[in-house]
């Protein structure tokens, strides 16, 4: 019986691997009477990447945070995003046709800009962190709801959502955090404690609700690096920078509920 109108859309790496499952994956959708667009299509049910996490963030910062469901294939390195592997492409097939899974809600962060001049809106899946230029120290006035935190001084501050809490986060020192746990953490690098400057040093869990405002000092202001998700921004004379969980959230199809659990020991144990 055909899927009249079922478009998925595939995302792919441009290696072998990614072709080759590319391929096969295509096929058997088409046999099964789903459409597969040769580009990007934003009135499809269903967008699955092939690839590894790297392509699983860049795929949605590049379709711009879209509504359509993700699922991914993973041809890359172990992958928190990526839950299917090749080999098990038909198993897939057949539970998403019968509906066998559970649709998870991923949280974002966004950050809001201030500049002298301007203002700016970014949105990160897994992390936004601020750095200094060509790596010198930063000095950082953080707030949380408007208290003030820590006068902050070292290598730079991640901003972490639970689904990025493992990975830049959690190699810095930070916790992991169960995915649908609705938080931002807060994790310093490479902290300097002294009598001017008194640095947490260890990562800070806040609920969702909270905003964190990170104002440069003065001197600073012009020194500062933005990272989203890997992507380095910079900005020139920025006044603050406030953090919080948007509305906004990706949606992700799981098939198995100890999935993260298996990820995490055969990641880190």
């Amino acid at each position: 019986m055909a899927n009249d109108n079922r478009i998925i859309n595939i995302i792919y790496n441009n290696d072998e691997s990614s072709i080759k499952t590319y391929h096969i994956l295509k096929e058997k959708l088409i046999k099964k009477g789903f459409f597969i667009p040769k580009t990007y299509d934003d009135n499809a049910e269903l967008n699955i990447c092939i690839g590894g996490d790297g392509a699983f963030l860049r795929a949605i910062h590049r379709y711009n945070f879209p509504d359509i469901p993700f699922i991914g294939i993973n041809t890359g390195h172990l992958g928190f995003f990526q839950e299917i592997l090749p080999d098990n492409i038909d198993e897939f097939i057949e539970r998403y046709v019968n509906r066998d899974y559970v649709v998870e809600k991923i949280f974002l962060v966004k950050s809001d800009i201030t500049t002298k001049n301007n203002s700016f809106h970014l949105l990160g899946i897994n992390e936004i962190v601020i750095k200094g230029i060509k790596s010198k120290v930063v000095h950082l006035e953080v707030f949380i709801d408007d208290n003030h935190l820590e006068r902050f001084s070292g290598d730079g501050i991640i901003i972490s959502t639970p689904a990025g809490s493992t990975g830049y986060n959690y190699s810095s020192g930070g916790s992991i955090v169960y995915p649908s746990l609705n938080t931002l953490q807060i994790t310093p690098l490479s902290p300097i404690s002294s009598r001017v400057y008194r640095s947490l040093l260890n990562s800070t869990i806040v609920p969702g609700d909270i905003t964190i405002t990170i104002k440069p000092e003065y001197r600073y202001e012009n020194s500062i690096l933005v990272v989203v998700d890997g992507m380095e921004l910079k900005y020139n004379d920025i006044m603050e920078m406030k953090f919080y969980i948007p509305e906004k959230t990706i949606s992700k199809l799981n098939f198995d509920k100890n999935m993260y659990w298996n990820n995490l020991k055969s990641k880190f144990l």
